[in-house]
């Protein structure tokens, strides 16, 4: 057996979970946006998403109880 030890998550754990950086890198790109359509605003979400338009903040302080757990 390899010598493997697992950390488990508290259940609720969002500032360990990236995709919540991307969800939040997101919504303020778009965030005070009128669209005049749903289409409009999956276009962006589409060029965003997959089209390498957004632009992330990595080293955006995330809350881990107290302590500062920065993403590089």
């Amino acid at each position: 057996m390899p010598n493997i030890h697992l950390e488990y998550l508290p259940e609720y754990s969002p500032d360990y979970n990236l995709i919540e950086l991307v969800w939040h890198s997101a919504k303020e790109y778009i965030a005070n946006r009128f669209f005049e359509s749903i289409e409009e605003l999956e276009s962006l979400l589409h060029q965003l998403l997959n089209e390498d338009k957004l632009v992330i903040n990595w080293g955006r302080k995330l809350k881990n109880k107290g302590n500062a757990l920065i993403t590089v």
